[in-house]
């Protein structure tokens, strides 16, 4: 039988658990949308208390989530600040612009952490001739930064600017149990900087579907009526939520294991000629590869053909995501194949 690739392309790939499918057998379920599901109102509870919130909401996806985080705070014709290369920027296929009609102001950060100095700048004066600036996001970790926290420092004074502008702070928390694992501080003391914020469940934490996004009780049934109007909601989503329980309840001390896991694969990988990686950067479950020659998609087709499958972002740029279905030996399984490919490349 041939041996299954070692899968680097991302968290997402991981499939539920032995007790996740279990519990979602036996999950206790109602009509959602009506507000009748009881496991997911437990799971929306969860949530909430972990990051500090009074209220959760669970949706779909995280795309979903940074869509009507967006919305709830803006009107059309308004602008957001966002990092450069942050996700609702570069992976949504244009829906701030398409579902909530709003353009943004971007900055461009450090390991992916914007300069509240610099986000201040960006911040437009009261002009019938400019759009209003309504939200300043932030994604923690920062994805395209190589899995980089936002620390409690940043997240201050990026909140100390938010709020002498009268202006929300909205967390892309996609990964934000990975940044407070690297931190050694409680998810709640990131979500607090935050008006709204939200995490997902079906990355690092292996459940099969879903986001919670938490905030204010009132700004949470905004965004339930969003999530209608998008058609995110649900019927006997329970089933899912079942899962997105028992992942927080087994999955996030573990995730302390990919972190090491990326650390031992950016220090091997980083060794290696005509590459690069950002060793202070990588403090979670991403690893970012940077090439000095346009030689990222032809890299991941050569892993591939050893077995060890990543993605090419950028054509100098290749990502690797550690998670709870590639152990030590795949690891080292991937370093070995890097180590034939670029020594080949770069001798």
């Amino acid at each position: 039988m041939p041996v299954p690739p070692a899968d680097f392309r991302s968290d997402t790939v991981t499939k539920p658990t032995p007790e996740m499918r279990e519990a979602m057998a036996r999950a206790e379920v109602g009509d959602d949308v009506l507000g009748e599901d009881p496991t997911v109102k437990r799971l929306e509870e969860t949530a909430a208390a972990l990051l500090g919130k009074e209220a959760g909401l669970f949706v779909p996806s995280g795309t979903m989530a940074n869509q009507i985080g967006v919305k709830a705070f803006t009107q059309p014709g308004d602008e957001i600040i966002a990092e450069e290369q942050s996700h609702v920027l570069t992976f949504e296929a244009g829906a701030i612009g398409l579902i909530s009609g709003v353009q943004c102001r971007p900055v461009k950060g450090r390991q992916g952490i914007m300069d509240a100095a610099e986000v201040e700048e960006k911040i437009r004066e009261h002009d019938i001739h400019a759009p209003r600036t309504a939200l300043i996001c932030v994604e923690n970790t920062h994805n395209l930064a190589g899995g980089a926290v936002v620390p409690l420092a940043a997240l201050d004074a990026l909140r100390a600017v938010a709020e002498r502008h009268g202006i929300p702070l909205f967390m892309d928390g996609a990964r934000l149990l990975n940044a407070a694992v690297a931190e050694g501080a409680p998810a709640r003391a990131f979500a607090a900087r935050a008006d709204l914020a939200w995490f997902a469940l079906s990355k690092g934490l292996s459940a099969p579907v879903g986001s919670v996004l938490c905030g204010g009780r009132a700004l949470i049934e905004r965004c339930r009526r969003i999530r209608k109007q998008l058609g995110g909601g649900m019927r006997q989503a329970g089933i899912i939520a079942a899962a997105g329980l028992v992942a927080l309840e087994t999955g996030i001390e573990r995730l302390a294991e990919d972190h090491a896991r990326a650390a031992r694969l950016a220090r091997a990988l980083d060794a290696l000629p005509g590459v690069s990686v950002d060793l202070a950067a990588t403090r979670t479950n991403i690893v970012m590869v940077s090439f000095a020659e346009p030689r990222a998609a032809e890299t991941a087709r050569r892993l591939a053909e050893r077995g060890v499958l990543a993605i090419a972002l950028a054509p100098r740029r290749l990502r690797f995501v550690t998670h709870r279905e590639v152990g030590d030996a795949d690891v080292e399984r991937a370093i070995a194949a890097a180590q034939a490919v670029l020594a080949r490349a770069g001798s």
